[in-house]
């Protein structure tokens, strides 16, 4: 069964208009990109536009719901596999290695620009930081065999900093030298970071 027959159609047009936004603020950014412009991108009037977002504000909230949405779907994965360290190391390589972060920066960096400047967009944004912090200090737990309250306490500054690598890797500009080998070092330090977690649970 393919996507388009289980996901309801409403759906599928917003995660349509949705990726259209992706590409009309990496293009022209937050500010350049304006509401005629993303209708545009999207195939639609600029007043049917507005029948599913309103401004500028709620489409990035939207954006990050989404991402939220298939974060979500990735660690319900991890979460149930039986290494989930290995199983997070993969996910994340996915994104770092494979390339897959490429092309998600530019609109990254615009949305932690205006995250600086509008306080609705900086407290979606925070939500979803702490979201992932929440799934991968569970995933920490159980790798160790520690309630998540304890995994919270003892690893929340390393899940901090693996969104920041993570991040700060998509946030490179295209064809970069050496991003090849850039993306390995940032990977060799997740890999560190994976590992002493790892090792506390053989040290109990």
């Amino acid at each position: 069964m393919n996507q388009a027959t289980t996901i309801p159609v409403a759906d599928l047009r917003t995660a349509e208009i949705l990726d259209s936004a992706r590409r009309a603020f990496a293009e022209k950014g937050f500010d350049g990109a304006s509401m005629q412009d993303i209708a545009r991108k999207a195939g639609m009037s600029v007043g049917n536009f507005y029948r599913y977002f309103p401004s500028k504000d709620a489409i990035v909230e939207a954006l990050i719901a989404f991402d939220i949405a298939e974060m979500e779907q990735d660690f319900r994965v991890i979460l149930v596999d039986p290494n989930p360290i290995a199983a997070l190391r993969r996910t994340i390589e996915l994104r770092i290695a494979d390339g897959k972060c490429d092309g998600e920066g530019q609109i990254w960096a615009e949305i932690t620009a205006a995250a600086l400047r509008k306080p609705e967009i900086g407290a979606a944004a925070c939500k979803m930081e702490e979201n992932v912090v929440n799934h991968l200090t569970a995933v920490f737990g159980i790798a160790t065999g520690v309630p998540h309250a304890v995994a919270m306490d003892r690893w929340r500054p390393q899940a901090q900093f693996l969104i920041l690598l993570v991040k700060a890797c998509a946030m490179q500009a295209p064809n970069q030298p050496n991003g090849s080998d850039l993306k390995q070092l940032v990977m060799r330090t997740i890999d560190q970071t994976l590992e002493e977690i790892s090792q506390s649970a053989a040290k109990g």
